[in-house]
């Protein structure tokens, strides 16, 4: 059945984002961290957390992609937003915090190294901490929209829990039964739990999405034009630095995604109720960006080694 999931996986996760677009139920918005720290439990289960070593050309490209192109980029691409204070703070909000979740789910469902990414997770979350307040203030001229409260919660919820409960399962896995058969279900549900991200958070947020389309056709515009301008990036980086191709996929998937749900926090708490839907218009965006990227980067990849 898991094989069978496998090979389908491009096809399924393309159903859960219709169906998530087609069914408007913001109750389940409350199920976003449950299941998005699921998914990331699966994800370390899946990793040998014990033999993980990071490449320090593969961190100076995560450096340069996260705290250089990725800069100018959304400065540039967000400029035209200027005049709409709230919808121009949200898109920078989102634009300027690397992905530390499903990035790592969908680099390793793209035959990227999925663990040298999980391993420069706490790096790519301090580096946010530390310049993320610094960039909004350089483009807004004001940094009040954040505080360390929401992303320390985000961090224990979604890095901290599901990394240490998957490190204590493979710790016990060579003594006790039950960790093994933990894995083994892990292994064997990381395609349902993924669709069931996809469904959670699309059918939580897509209905505000739709109501508001009129003020967010040019976010989602912006944020086309930035992954196509992170997958260019993240391929031109990775080749200057020589990286492997596995790592190059890491790199693009890592400057493409976004901390969306990382900071919805910090866009509920701006002015009015409009910044929370630029910021799942990014989610909305994202997604069918990577599952198309999950599609056609093997192929890449392949080239790549040749």
């Amino acid at each position: 059945m898991a094989a069978r999931l496998d090979r389908h996986q491009i096809a399924l996760y393309f159903a859960a984002i219709v169906l998530g677009l087609l069914i408007d139920a913001p109750s389940l918005r409350v199920l976003v961290t449950p299941v998005l720290g699921a998914l990331l439990f699966l994800t370390f289960l899946s990793v040998p957390l014990a033999r993980v070593r990071v490449n320090a050309r593969f961190l100076l490209a995560l450096a340069l992609l996260n705290g250089a192109v990725v800069p100018v980029v959304a400065g540039v691409l967000s400029a035209p937003l200027r005049d709409d204070a709230v919808v121009h703070a949200a898109v920078l909000l989102v634009l300027l915090a690397p992905c530390i979740d499903y990035a790592i789910a969908f680099t390793g469902l793209a035959g990227g190294a999925r663990a040298e990414l999980l391993a420069a997770t706490p790096l790519l979350l301090g580096g946010q901490l530390l310049l993320l307040p610094l960039f909004l203030r350089f483009f807004l001229g004001s940094d009040d929209v954040l505080s360390v409260g929401p992303f320390a919660e985000a961090f224990l919820l979604l890095i901290v829990l599901p990394l240490g409960a998957a490190f204590l399962v493979q710790r016990l896995m060579p003594r006790h039964r039950w960790a093994r058969c933990v894995d083994s279900a892990g292994n064997a549900g990381m395609v349902p739990l993924m669709m069931a991200t996809l469904f959670v958070v699309l059918s939580g947020y897509a209905g505000d999405v739709a109501g508001e389309w009129r003020r967010l056709a040019l976010p989602a515009a912006v944020y086309v034009a930035f992954a196509l301008a992170m997958i260019v990036a993240g391929t031109a980086v990775g080749a200057a630095l020589r990286l492997p191709a596995p790592l190059r996929v890491a790199a693009t998937f890592s400057g493409v995604t976004r901390n969306s749900l990382v900071v919805m926090p910090f866009a509920l708490a701006m002015p009015g109720t409009l910044a929370p839907v630029v910021v799942v218009t990014q989610t909305l965006v994202e997604l069918t960006v990577m599952v198309a990227m999950v599609a056609v980067m093997p192929g890449i990849l392949r080239r790549i080694s040749h």
